[in-house]
């Protein structure tokens, strides 16, 4: 704990696994009051059905040396929305920093079935998850949020603006998802710049989420074992990372020099200086480019 955050206040929506948690655990390493939200706790699951819960998230918030609050709220619902960000000023008085990281479409896109042939009902639900899940939480958070000067919205979304603008994301619908969100970061920052803050998009890289883990069938302690079957599963890196490149904007009084900008956790560990777990910095988005995607052997010498 660096107490670099001490004082202040997050909000982590869709903090209950994967990049969500990262960032949540990160915030509250460096002192900060997190409040974590999401649909699933320890008394009902979400539509995704997994084990991991808000409070488990909250819970290591605290051990990690800040403050973890967990909240049950769907964000597609304004009232329950609303409600939060009430109970945040309420019990708070602030909030300086707004992490967007809602989701919970990954059980409804295909890479295989093009548009026409793509379920329309889970197509449109992943855009209302994806997207109308982070208008109503900034509809809602951002008054608070700009009650003090210096406020952050963080938009998570995975690829930057650059690598969206050249790539096809394999699927329609989840293209759609991760390239509006980058817009949406930006579209805020044209609102929220001249009133004292700053908004982002962020993406990790190749991230060993819960759910990227079971998809090879290892965990954290034996994920090497997949490069076996893909190799430039590497490249990967924890949570953690991501949540370092959010604590790291969030603690740097220069923040407003990213406003609107789409950014990576292996960029900004170039700038801040962190490194995942083990001690590295991987570069995802530039190996991507440079060895995966340009069909090189997996060797992931110079990118972490």
């Amino acid at each position: 704990m660096d107490n670099t955050l001490k004082g202040k206040i997050a909000l982590v929506a869709g903090g209950t696994r994967g990049a969500g948690r990262g960032i949540a655990v990160e915030l509250g390493a460096a002192g900060a009051t997190v409040y974590v939200t999401g649909r699933s706790t320890g008394e009902q699951r979400s539509e995704i059905d997994r084990a991991e819960t808000i409070e488990q998230t909250a819970e290591l918030v605290t051990a990690a040396g800040g403050h973890g609050i967990a909240v049950q709220v769907d964000h597609l619902e304004p009232d329950q929305v609303r409600a939060l960000v009430e109970r945040i000023e309420r019990e708070q008085g602030r909030l300086d920093v707004l992490v967007n990281n809602i989701w919970g479409g990954e059980l409804l896109f295909s890479w295989d079935q093009p548009l026409w042939e793509h379920s329309l009902d889970k197509g449109l639900r992943i855009l209302r998850l994806a997207i109308d899940t982070h208008i109503i939480t900034s509809h809602h958070a951002l008054p608070l949020l700009l009650k003090n000067p210096g406020g952050l919205v963080v938009e998570m979304t995975d690829g930057t603006a650059e690598y969206n603008a050249d790539n096809y994301r394999n699927s329609f619908f989840y293209d759609l998802a991760k390239a509006s969100v980058i817009r949406m970061a930006f579209a805020q920052a044209k609102e929220l710049g001249p009133r004292g803050a700053t908004a982002v998009s962020l993406t990790p890289g190749w991230m060993r989420s819960e759910i990227m883990l079971d998809v090879f069938g290892v965990t954290e302690a034996n994920w090497r074992d997949a490069l076996e079957e893909q190799p430039h599963f590497a490249i990967s890196e924890t949570p953690h990372f991501v949540g370092r490149a959010v604590a790291g904007l969030a603690g740097d009084p220069e923040v407003a020099r990213w406003n609107g900008q789409s950014l990576s956790s292996g960029q900004l560990a170039q700038v801040y200086g962190f490194t995942d777990l083990d001690g590295s910095q991987p570069d995802a988005w530039r190996y991507m480019i440079e060895v995966q995607d340009a069909g090189r052997p997996a060797d992931t010498t110079g990118y972490r």
